[in-house]
């Protein structure tokens, strides 16, 4: 059983970047599910953005920034860009020591900034000498030193990025209509990811966030990716991967506003992998609300999978609202796979297999469930339980790579498919 094995399972950056054609047909799918009042912008781009600042490790921030003299820092070609600019950031390890990186211009509908790596090279961004990378136990971090990668802008378009050791990986404060694809945020000291205060209209696209953890905090707050403390309408989460960090993998804690979430897995989240003091991670795959008084809020969970976290496998977390869960597969949690009692949640077509409890509902039913059919499931009744193919790389166009893990022998319709 996965709990009593949790591991890290080796996987380096997405597989391949996306271009700007495909982030903005990606902007567009989420236009269509927000529909006509939280639509968000499709401009035009070439399929292969051409550079209008390129940085290298070797470059230098009085140089033009091309590709024969490129610039130094990450920090001076974003205080260049404009609308329509692409930043784009040859191979290498780019340490920042006293300040992050902070995004405060925006673009615009018709003319994002794009901030990428060139071609397929590995760019690691890492906070590991940043000051707040070390916050001690008990302190907090200033709003703007949160994130390797701090942004309050719309209109950005970044991808091909890993980001390492940050005070948090990437924070996005008041963030609209922005694309952040195939990127990479590991062992950061914060959350991977955090999208927070007004931000509507942005998706996440084949993330990969894992080995997070706060020791300030004990473990308590360190999420894979973090989607909180705010309201907007249309964020998209699709193809992420959220794995071994010491809190949960994803948090919609006291986030006011429907979020969207597909095609996604979270595992091994919520163990103590760094012998914290105190600890104080929860560890649930998918938690989907929480506060003090949580808000209702109808989230929409698609095609998932939670497997082999520290709590639940998913969890309503006092959110009340009617939240939408199909196709959802919960395997060898170690208490609830689906705990919805506390909400006005249908579920539908989910499977809840090896968990210690396989569902807690409230008020709503669902239908077409795994414990609607059987109250016996086991690993016989599914083709493997082999994550490897999961785990693995990505394909080559950034998607988590199909198997047929957790699938259910009989009962096609059941569960998830990744």
């Amino acid at each position: 059983m996965f709990r009593s094995r949790p591991r890290a399972v080796p996987c380096g950056p997405a597989a391949a970047v996306r271009s700007a054609m495909v982030a903005v047909a990606a902007l567009a799918s989420v236009a269509a599910m927000s529909g006509p009042a939280g639509a968000a912008p499709a401009p035009a781009a070439s399929a292969d953005p051409v550079p209008t600042l390129v940085v290298a490790t070797d470059g230098d921030d009085g140089d033009p920034g091309t590709l024969e003299r490129p610039l130094r820092t990450v920090q001076r070609a974003v205080d260049l860009a404009g609308p329509g600019d692409v930043i784009a950031i040859r191979g290498g390890r780019y340490p920042l020591t006293t300040d992050n990186i902070t995004i405060t211009t925006s673009g615009t509908a018709d003319a994002p900034i794009t901030l990428t790596n060139y071609e397929d090279e590995r760019v690691i961004i890492d906070g590991e000498e940043l000051p707040a990378s070390h916050t001690p136990v008990g302190g907090s971090i200033p709003r703007d030193q949160r994130g390797a990668i701090h942004q309050e802008a719309a209109h950005w378009r970044v991808s091909g990025l890993e980001i390492v050791n940050g005070p948090y990986g990437i924070y996005c404060n008041n963030c609209n209509d922005n694309v952040f694809a195939d990127l990479v945020t590991r062992d950061n000291y914060e959350s991977g990811f955090q999208l927070q205060g007004q931000s509507a209209r942005n998706l996440i696209l084949n993330l990969d966030s894992y080995g997070n953890r706060d020791p300030r905090k004990n473990g308590e707050s360190a999420d894979g990716l973090a989607i909180k403390e705010g309201a907007g309408a249309g964020n998209v989460v699709r193809g992420a991967r959220l794995w071994n960090n010491v809190d949960d993998g994803f948090d919609a804690w006291e986030f006011a506003s429907p979020i969207t979430i597909e095609d996604s897995v979270a595992y091994g989240n919520g163990f103590n992998r760094w012998n914290l003091p105190d600890f104080s991670g929860d560890g649930n795959g998918f938690k989907l609300g929480g506060g003090d008084p949580a808000p209702a809020v109808a989230h929409v969970v698609r095609n998932t999978m939670a497997f082999g976290n520290a709590a639940d496998g998913y969890t309503d977390n006092g959110n009340a609202g009617a939240m939408t869960v199909s196709r959802s597969t919960s395997y060898d949690n170690a208490s609830e796979g689906f705990q919805f009692s506390r909400s006005a949640t249908v579920p539908t077509r989910n499977l809840s297999v090896g968990n210690a409890t396989a569902v807690r509902l409230g008020s709503a039913a669902g239908s077409g469930n795994s414990w609607d059919i059987s109250n016996s499931w086991g690993d016989a009744d599914l083709l493997s339980t082999d994550p490897g193919v999961l785990t693995g790389p990505r394909t080559a166009t950034g998607d988590i790579a199909e198997s047929d893990f957790l699938r259910p022998r009989n009962h096609s319709d059941l569960g998830a498919r990744l």
